[in-house]
């Protein structure tokens, strides 16, 4: 049963290009698979966060990452009474628009192209999922609902002033009405995200060696939840104590974002998605306390993880990739593979840079050190 407040599939807005529906999934349905079978979704699982790809079989992708954001997502949905199968597509699409080497190779490549309009993942994600995924004979990208494109344009709220170029393209032929909040299933893939990068960055920051359980324990929520693994299990082995320490911290995350977002709902009693959408707030969040200890054991990971000598180490020579293939590809656009000539060749400036951002955007971690190492390796012949 869905609440009042829910998105409803038979009452969808569509889609850019109508279609017939499907006999047996609902529209939302269709949205998330036809997400998980794209090339972009497949592309995640050679793309890193923090660590580059080669590094380690067990640290995070971007694809583990948001299949796990996907299953917070599900959960928190389905106790607060809405749509699952729309906030699990947004939840699995909302990093489709990464760079490779995660935040970084982002930074590289919006650097590059501050003179062309800038570069935004969330404005990427839009642009592959509207256009870059070319597999369907009637249209351009996946064709989603209004209520997917959505949530994955508004998921960390209304975009006021300044919008990302690939987003305006996009919203002047369908409007997402930027400059209001988005679903509440968009908010829950919104915080799901928030829940799963905390939790899987203490674990590889762990797994790493970037820092250790002794300092982590000196953290709000960590500490506690360290204390009462060691009430309960006082000769447990290192590893079942950290896993049982850490699934205690998600469980925490989960739980308050249940409570608060329950609260917050019953405080507006919105009647339809509309009354969401106008609000002045969102109301899927963290509890005000529990926020204010996640900022603390984020400023721990700026400067015990993010910041570590190893990191910063991979980071500089991951945005080194970036920026010097960007510099290649313009200087001679020529030297793009056949696909993406006939889209960045002969064409103005600030064309030409936009498909050579959409062509690195879309590399994996091991392709781009590949593309790079053929570009600039004399002895790579490729």
């Amino acid at each position: 049963m869905l609440a009042d407040y829910a998105c409803d599939p038979k009452k969808s807005r569509g889609r850019l290009h109508p279609e017939q529906e499907s006999a047996h999934r609902s529209a939302f349905q269709r949205d998330r698979d036809r997400i998980i079978h794209s090339s972009a979704f497949r592309r995640l699982k050679h793309k890193t966060q923090v660590f580059v790809e080669h590094e380690g079989d067990y640290f995070r992708t971007r694809l583990t990452h948001s299949i796990e954001v996907g299953q917070v997502a599900r959960t928190i949905a389905g106790v607060l009474g809405l749509n699952l199968d729309l906030t699990e597509a947004v939840a699995l699409a909302h990093d489709l628009g990464h760079t490779p080497f995660g935040h970084t190779g982002e930074d590289a490549l919006a650097a590059c192209m501050a003179a062309y309009g800038g570069f935004d993942h969330n404005a990427q994600a839009i642009k592959i999922v509207t256009l870059l995924e070319r597999h369907y004979a009637d249209f351009n990208g996946l064709n989603l609902t209004w209520e997917a494109l959505e949530g994955l344009a508004k998921h960390n709220g209304p975009v006021r002033g300044e919008v990302p170029d690939a987003l305006a393209t996009y919203n002047a032929v369908h409007d997402l009405e930027l400059d209001s909040f988005a679903s509440l299933e968009a908010q829950v893939a919104a915080i799901a995200d928030d829940i799963a990068y905390n939790n899987h960055d203490l674990d590889d920051g762990l797994r790493a060696g970037l820092f250790h359980e002794e300092q982590i324990r000196e953290l709000p929520i960590i500490g506690r939840a360290y204390d009462q693994v060691d009430a309960l299990y006082p000769e447990l082995d290192f590893i079942r104590r950290r896993h049982e320490a850490l699934r205690r911290v998600f469980g925490f995350m989960v739980e308050d974002v249940i409570d608060e977002s329950r609260r917050l709902i019953a405080e507006a009693a919105p009647r339809s998605v509309d009354a969401v959408r106008g609000a002045d707030h969102q109301m899927v969040r963290f509890s005000a306390p529990v926020f204010e200890d996640l900022k603390a054991i984020r400023a721990f990971f700026f400067k015990h993880m993010y910041r570590h000598w190893k990191v910063r180490r991979t980071r500089c020579k991951a945005a080194q990739i970036v920026r010097e293939m960007f510099a290649i590809f313009m200087d001679d656009p020529g030297m793009l593979p056949d696909g993406w000539q006939k889209w960045g060749v002969g064409v103005e400036t600030a064309r030409q840079a936009r498909v050579i951002a959409d062509y690195i955007a879309g590399m994996t971690d091991r392709f781009a050190i590949d593309e790079y190492r053929k570009l600039v390796d004399p002895m790579s012949m490729g």
